[in-house]
């Protein structure tokens, strides 16, 4: 129903910045909630965070004050702004999206993007 695409990632050097966005399509998209996740070399996938269709997010411990999450209902679009970056960081990042108003559980996401590839050098 939701078709996902990421797009920003690339080589920062640490303490740096950078912003990665998902497009959705679909007109419903409002009414969904947006999962950050990502998943490093030889690791798990791992919850970074999540904003709901009423605009209120919440973060993982390992990102909470540095990454800011965003949405752009009438551009189908959510950002994940990311400040001060770490070597750990690095990681392939997806965007999710759930119709049923969940947050960190990833089994909860119907819809996931192809990932795109963030890496922090040290």
């Amino acid at each position: 129903q939701v078709q996902l695409v990421e797009s920003g990632g690339g080589l920062v050097q640490a303490g740096g910045s950078l912003r990665l966005s998902c497009a959705a399509d679909g007109r419903t998209f409002n009414t969904y909630t947006m999962g950050w996740f990502r998943q490093a070399p030889g690791k798990g996938r791992e919850y970074v965070g999540a904003i709901n269709w009423t605009g209120s997010s919440e973060y993982g411990d390992s990102v909470k004050g540095r990454f800011t999450i965003s949405r752009e209902n009438a551009k189908n679009t959510v950002h994940l702004e990311m400040n001060s970056l770490k070597a750990e960081d690095t990681a392939v990042y997806y965007c999710a999206a759930s119709n049923v108003g969940t947050w960190s559980d990833s089994r909860s996401y119907e819809h996931w993007g192809q990932g795109t590839r963030v890496t922090v050098s040290s």
